[in-house]
């Protein structure tokens, strides 16, 4: 399997790469921005904040729609539902919000409450009727969006959880935690499948998620270093049909199917992303202010984006465009929009 169908692509010679160029900075947050994601049809971009807001911009016009308030304190993470109608909020507050983006007033619709510390990750399953979320409370819940009652409970971790994120189809999740873990989840059982990386006193799990076609997981970890490994499951002699891919990678030898490096990323947990609008990309934030983007098959930085003055702590690729949203902490306080092409 070529490494561009295993990120979700059809394989085959891949386009020659255009840089990037800044087009836009959006300055309306007046803290650290925590989080920035595209809608899942490109019409929006949210970002959230450690001012405790969101706000949903126009991803053409880039023009400001709504500020989203309503959180008591800061807002780590934010996440689309798949029909871009409603997006999630998850605050230091203890809470989710779950705010509709098509009413005219922008209303937050349910409250999900139940974490005891912080909520520090979120994210819709595909069919967008559960959402999972992981806490510094080391558990790992989930929701039922219609009703925003709490219908699982996952004791998952030993320290905070700093991510959780379904597979394609939505009945596994995978999960990192300062503990030094990575965790496949059996979404209906609640129980764990897989320990793709066990380094308990080793680099926190900072980010995870699955690739575009469920069969291959990117993981962060706070030694600077990006991987992707196979998101094989085995369970006794029984394999999920749906993630049947190449060879099993084998952490414990220090084998990845790929390994990205060259960015700096040893405090904060960073969001990276895959982007797949003109060629097989992994593009990711980075401590020393820059945006990184990989070759997904060479693993060769071929583009770093400066501008912001401070960490950059949140990525996010347009859909369909050759977009790329970042977002800075403290310092720094904008999003920046990227797009390809000359000035």
């Amino acid at each position: 399997m070529s490494n561009a169908a295993a990120a979700g692509g059809d394989g085959g010679t891949p386009p020659p790469f255009h840089p990037y160029r800044l087009a836009r900075t959006l300055t309306a947050h007046t803290r650290a921005v925590s989080c920035v994601k595209f809608s899942n049809d490109g019409r929006l971009l949210a970002s959230a904040s450690l001012d405790k807001t969101v706000i949903i911009w126009s991803s053409s016009s880039l023009s400001l729609l709504a500020n989203l308030s309503g959180h008591s304190e800061g807002i780590s993470d934010l996440a689309w539902s798949s029909d871009s109608h409603y997006v999630c909020s998850a605050s230091d507050d203890r809470t989710l919000r779950i705010w509709d983006v098509r009413s005219p007033t922008f209303e937050c619709v349910k409250v999900l409450r139940g974490h005891s510390s912080f909520v520090f990750c979120v994210n819709f399953n595909p069919q967008s009727n559960r959402i999972v979320s992981g806490s510094f409370d080391q558990t790992i819940r989930l929701w039922d969006v219609k009703t925003g009652r709490c219908v699982r409970e996952i004791e998952a971790h030993d320290l905070p959880v700093t991510c959780a994120h379904f597979n394609k189809d939505g009945s596994l999740i995978v999960s990192g935690s300062h503990d030094g873990t990575c965790k496949i989840w059996d979404v209906d059982k609640g129980t764990c499948l897989k320990v793709l990386i066990d380094d308990k006193g080793g680099p926190a799990v900072s980010f995870a998620k699955f690739s575009p076609n469920g069969k291959f997981i990117l993981i962060s970890t706070l030694d600077s270093t990006l991987a992707m490994t196979v998101a094989l499951v085995l369970v006794g002699d029984l394999r999920y049909p749906q993630l049947k891919a190449s060879k099993l990678s084998n952490y414990a030898a220090g084998k990845f199917l790929k390994v990205y490096t060259g960015h700096v990323n040893k405090v904060y947990c960073i969001t990276s992303t895959f982007s797949v609008t003109s060629g097989k990309y992994i593009v990711s934030g980075s401590e020393d202010k820059f945006v990184y983007i990989w070759d997904l098959q060479g693993k060769n930085i071929i583009q770093k984006l400066e501008g912001h003055k401070d960490t950059v702590i949140s990525v996010s690729c347009h859909p369909t465009e050759n977009k790329i949203a970042s977002a800075g902490l403290d310092n720094d306080r904008t999003v920046k929009i990227w797009i390809q092409g000359a000035a």
